[in-house]
């Protein structure tokens, strides 16, 4: 797999395929991007696992926190990685130490460690580097674009809007379906101003 460049494909298919996510180095504090990316994904219907042994006892999103990944007790299908390279090694090593080997590593934007990205791929685990599930999700569902961040696409034309039924990229419902709650919020907004418009 050459890790510098992800085919849309790969990316879509981890994240259709994948329902638990464990994210080792969460935060409880509400300015870090570990925090905003763990409600974001908990939002589009993930069930999410924050994992930081120096916050026992604190919760993101009512979803409380666990020392390790063996404290987590269960299978879980990804394992995101927000901490810093030096650290990845022995994350994936302590992942390959599970009773139910995770589908996927994920290490998030800045992280890359090539030789923890081959163990895990020798065990037949799927590896994303240097990547934000949140972003790649927005991305690719076009969620990122209905509010103006930049998709690496120049372009005057906008996004469409979602609208009620509307199915996103990833197969995930959108408005009306529950899964994605910013899609509801954008749908239900340009319906109530094309209303207002209308009268």
């Amino acid at each position: 797999m050459d890790h510098n460049v992800y085919p849309d494909n790969y990316i879509r298919g981890i994240l259709t395929d994948i329902k638990s996510i464990a994210m080792v180095g969460a935060s409880p504090v509400n300015v870090r991007p570990s925090y905003f990316a763990f409600k974001y994904l908990d939002q589009r219907g993930y069930d999410m696992i924050p994992v930081n042994p120096g916050q026992l006892g604190k919760a993101i999103a009512g979803k409380p926190f666990v020392g390790s990944l063996r404290e987590i007790g269960r299978p879980i299908d990804m394992i995101d990685i927000f901490r810093g390279s030096a650290h990845a090694m022995p994350i994936v090593e302590e992942a390959l130490t599970l009773p139910t080997l995770p589908k996927v590593i994920w290490m998030q934007l800045g992280v890359r460690d090539d030789d923890a990205a081959a163990k895990a791929e020798a065990a037949g685990i799927k590896v994303v580097m240097n990547r934000c599930p949140k972003i790649e999700y927005g991305r690719l569902t076009s969620e990122i674009q209905w509010v103006g961040v930049n998709s690496r696409t120049i372009s005057a034309k906008r996004a469409p809007i979602p609208t009620m039924g509307m199915r996103l990229s990833l197969n995930r419902p959108s408005v009306a379906g529950g899964a994605t709650a910013a899609a509801d919020r954008a749908a239900h907004a340009q319906a109530s101003k094309d209303r207002d418009g209308a009268a």
